[in-house]
């Protein structure tokens, strides 16, 4: 947990950068290596971590805050969300709402709204875990199927 909060005060000194005159600077190493992880689009858990965690996460819906889609990085998370397709094979629309805070893979998780125009489901809130450098997901969140090409 040392880490979380030394990354979310790093976070918001980096925000509220304009505001302030000075910022100190972060010297522990152990959150250096963390932010160094992140800014690369990994994961801050790996190896056996990483497997205890997933393994924790496969019990609740993928998509859901506690199984949150993996991805490498935001061209990862728009292309899954672009390879999705609604009950009528139609391309559905998403938006970033945002995020949500740490996840089950101690990385911060984004919210997507993800709508079916005259489909179903109408509206779902899908998250995603952006800190899987290489990773793409093949599988479809509940509701939706999922297309094996390029995005488009």
């Amino acid at each position: 947990m040392k880490f979380h909060h030394a990354l979310v005060a790093s976070l918001s000194a980096m925000a509220l950068g304009g505001c302030v005159t000075t910022v100190a600077p972060q010297t522990d190493a152990n959150t250096d290596f963390y932010l160094a992880r992140m800014l690369a689009g990994e994961s801050a858990v790996s190896g056996g971590e990483l497997d205890k965690a997933l393994a924790e996460a496969a019990q609740h819906p993928l998509g859901s805050k506690k199984n949150p889609v993996r991805a490498s990085r935001p061209q990862g998370q728009r292309a899954y969300l672009s390879r999705l397709r609604c009950a009528d094979l139609s391309r559905p629309e998403f938006t970033r709402a945002g995020n949500v805070g740490m996840g089950p893979f101690g990385n911060i998780v984004d919210a997507y709204v993800v709508t079916c125009a005259d489909s179903e489901p109408a509206e779902r809130t899908i998250h995603m875990d952006m800190y899987h450098a290489g990773y793409v997901e093949n599988e479809a969140v509940e509701g939706y199927g999922i297309t094996g090409g390029k995005p488009e």
